[in-house]
């Protein structure tokens, strides 16, 4: 069940960092109140994620998954481009999410 709140979790983080993008500097209210709600139910997912995932491991893959996530957002929707480092950055994020469940650290 951890790892359902942990999906949850970078979901609505990943939501609402996106939406931030869209609130011009929180000058626009409603992506502005969806970045808010977002980061609020993904620390509220996270916090219930800790009670059966290590937090090392469950704050990595938050994180990681989210930066991935977010940069492939970038790249597929908002037009930003693609180079040989972002790329690379992506695979090692996604290799070192898979490492970490392979190592037994869950």
């Amino acid at each position: 069940m951890g790892y359902l709140f942990l999906a949850g979790a970078i979901a609505a983080e990943v939501g609402a960092t996106t939406a931030m993008k869209y609130s011009d500097g929180f000058s626009r209210l409603g992506p502005s109140l969806l970045t808010l709600l977002g980061y609020v139910v993904s620390f509220a997912l996270l916090a219930q994620t800790l009670r059966t995932v290590a937090v090392g491991t469950a704050y990595a893959i938050w994180a990681g998954v989210g930066t991935a996530a977010i940069a492939t957002i970038g790249i597929v929707f908002l037009g930003e481009g693609l180079t040989a480092a972002k790329a690379l950055g992506i695979a090692l994020i996604i290799v070192g999410v898979v490492v970490l469940n392979l190592g037994g650290a869950h």
